[in-house]
């Protein structure tokens, strides 16, 4: 039986006064590892807000959304289907959380542990567990604005996918991580693959594609420039063409890398 988690149908978003998503018709299922590449300004932050109702389509006879199989949704209900990582924090109080509690917020898709939000002890076991699923445990007690870039990324991964249902969706997650921090995110990302995590990376850095990964969604001026295989995708022509530039591309240890 299918699993599809999303379905979009000729989707056209417009931000502005400037049309940005062009005819979008793409599904995904669960337990998918899926790399959403482009160049910046394509489009793919738009996608991902448009995956997570923070922006709606044109209404239009032709388009449809479905996800998890449902057309409408209560938002605050659909964040608890959908773990995101965005390259901003969730409000500047996280900044004075410990890593514990910046984990727990994610149940409230909090920016801090308000004094009206009730924690209970299965949530702090759950939060504690989803540390220890990111190698994070030893951060439990740290302030969270203390924290290196990378091991704030890991804490922001935990709290994304504590409230979820194992459904992870990252936006440009190796901005401003320097290559060793890069290295332990795609080794965290290797990981929730493996374990079965549904997994959405948008991004433009080729590095970033795991060998998990197994599928390639390609971006280009709002529209689907291609959607295949990573053999069939990964290659210098079809980079060089995704991003008008010309490009060499080197394989590795199953991750492949482009300059």
């Amino acid at each position: 039986m299918s699993n599809r988690f999303v379905e979009l149908e000729h989707v056209n978003v417009v931000r502005g006064q400037s049309r940005v998503l062009h005819d979008i018709s793409l599904t995904m299922e669960e337990g998918e590892q899926i790399a959403l590449l482009g160049p910046n300004g394509c489009g793919k932050s738009t996608l991902l807000k448009t995956l997570t109702c923070e922006l709606y389509p044109l209404a239009e006879p032709q388009t449809r959304v479905s996800l998890f199989g449902r057309e409408r949704w209560d938002v605050t209900e659909l964040k608890k289907r959908l773990g995101v990582v965005q390259n901003e924090l969730p409000g500047k109080p996280i900044l004075k959380t410990t890593g514990i509690d910046a984990v727990l917020t994610g149940f409230f898709s909090s920016s801090t542990l308000w004094p009206n939000l009730v924690i209970t002890p299965e949530m702090r076991e759950q939060a504690e567990a989803m540390m220890q699923r990111v190698g994070a445990a030893a951060l439990e007690q740290r302030s969270f604005g203390e924290l290196s870039s990378g091991q704030q990324r890991r804490i922001l991964i935990a709290r994304a996918l504590v409230a979820s249902a194992g459904c992870l969706l990252l936006d440009e997650p190796s901005n401003t991580l320097d290559l060793y921090a890069q290295r332990e995110l795609r080794d965290l990302m290797r990981t929730l693959a493996r374990q079965g995590t549904t997994i959405i990376l948008i991004t433009h850095q080729v590095a970033d594609i795991i060998p998990e990964m197994r599928r390639v969604v390609m971006m280009r001026e709002g529209r689907i420039a291609a959607d295949g295989s990573r053999e069939e995708l990964l290659t210098e022509a079809r980079l060089s063409k995704l991003f008008a530039t010309d490009v060499r591309l080197m394989e590795r240890g199953g991750f492949f890398h482009a300059w």
